[in-house]
């Protein structure tokens, strides 16, 4: 990849190089917060559930709801990114999700639920491509994929933070009151990004926009998606993220159903793996950095692990022990999160230096598609044959083609073309 952000981050002022540690602070809590519900919505599903008198697609469907809009808006955020500053597009994305959270917690019918998360999928949709670019633009090669990592675990450490707090909240005064928990942790998120984030002088001045049209505009940017490297990375994205969203909403349902667990045992195996993957994703990215086999190899690692450990869901007994259910919790969890960290870093590498927006919106955008669709039918599965193993089987066969068709070559490294 081009130099300009390589450059730029070797080049730091001594007050500049210590700056970007405090970019990285605010990035992550911005990510954590602006994803604390959703991260967190499998440790409450089981009451909304009750309250409500949901089924199990219905369920799945609230999810989608918040992934919705960022197909497109994934898009949108990083044509923005690589044309306004990060801390406005992110910033203001922050205090969107915050307003829509507040606004359902007031609603009164699945409907009106339904209508305001995906308001809160629009405003979540600068969180993800805004932070990842910000980083990308402080932190050289040699350390970029350490530093993703870290950023990258705000999403886990979210769903962590929630899966311990919000149950209570839930229990002791119901789901509305859990939105508006959500609403406040995405507001003050957002508000210490804006007042804590800065562009580094180097990449302050953005480039000037060529008199191009439209059309021949994105088409540049749409061929990206014929570099091998984005295919690849693509192909495993959209398998992993279903993976990591059958982790977070229907394995602790799994737990709840299959091994009679109550919930409040659930919220905590679910707190365990996504503390996991907080452990995950900055340890995977950081290997990111020093393996000899690329940058893509902690990811088909991911792979095979994840197959591993959905092979081990589907086998133990129903009467196994929660000490073991606890430790196949943590391995779902550091592999089904931690793979996003590394992802993110090769997305990043593999495209040219003024597109790096909207290269890590496309990739996320595409993933959306996964996010949206694999909730409720997972939830349609379980529905439909009473059970979750179906469900892990076909996951585990999308892990395995996944695996193969995006195997990585040692030491590759394939860029998208400027």
């Amino acid at each position: 990849m081009s130099s300009t952000l390589n450059v730029a981050a070797k080049s730091y002022a001594p007050d500049q190089a210590s700056y970007r540690w405090l970019v990285l602070v605010a990035a992550t809590i911005a990510q954590a917060s602006a994803c604390f519900l959703v991260q967190g919505f499998g440790a409450i599903g089981g009451y909304m559930q009750n309250a409500l008198g949901l089924s199990a697609f219905q369920i799945g469907l609230l999810m989608s709801a918040a992934q919705f809009v960022p197909i497109i808006g994934l898009l949108v955020a990083g044509e923005l990114l690589d044309r306004f500053s990060e801390r406005l597009v992110v910033g203001i994305g922050a205090l969107i999700v915050a307003g829509a959270l507040a606004c359902a917690s007031f609603s009164t019918t699945y409907e009106m639920l339904l209508l305001w998360l995906i308001v809160v999928g629009a405003g979540y949709s600068t969180a993800q491509p805004g932070g990842s670019k910000s980083v990308a633009a402080w932190f050289s090669k040699s350390q970029r994929g350490f530093a993703m990592g870290i950023r990258q675990a705000g999403l886990p450490l979210g769903g962590a933070l929630a899966a311990a707090s919000l149950p209570f909240v839930a229990a002791s005064y119901g789901w509305h009151q859990a939105f508006l928990v959500g609403a406040a942790v995405a507001f003050v998120g957002g508000a210490l990004f804006i007042a804590v984030y800065r562009s580094p002088v180097e990449v302050t001045a953005k480039p000037a926009q060529n008199a191009t049209s439209l059309k021949a505009s994105l088409a540049a940017r749409f061929s990206m998606l014929r570099v091998p490297a984005m295919r690849k990375i693509m192909w495993s994205g959209i398998t992993l993220i279903s993976v990591q969203y059958g982790v977070l909403i229907f394995v602790p349902l799994d737990f709840r159903d299959r091994f009679g667990l109550p919930l409040e045992s659930v919220a905590r195996l679910l707190f365990l793996a996504q503390i996991a993957g907080v452990v995950g994703r900055i340890a995977l990215a950081a290997w990111s950095d020093r393996c000899k086999s690329g940058r893509y190899f902690p990811v088909a690692t991911s792979l095979g692990a994840l197959i591993a450990g959905f092979g081990v869901l589907l086998l133990v007994p129903n009467a196994t022990p929660t000490a073991l259910l606890a430790i196949l919790a943590i391995w779902l969890g550091f592999f089904g999160f931690g793979w996003y960290g590394p992802w993110v870093a090769y997305v990043s590498e593999s495209a040219p230096p003024d597109r790096v927006g909207f290269a890590l919106g496309l990739a996320m955008a595409i993933n959306q598609i996964a996010i949206i669709g694999s909730p409720p039918l997972l939830g349609f599965s379980r529905d439909m044959f009473g059970n979750h193993a179906i469900s892990w089987i076909v996951l585990i066969a999308c892990l395995f083609v996944a695996l193969i068709m995006t195997r990585a070559k040692a030491g590759e490294q394939e860029s998208a073309p400027a």
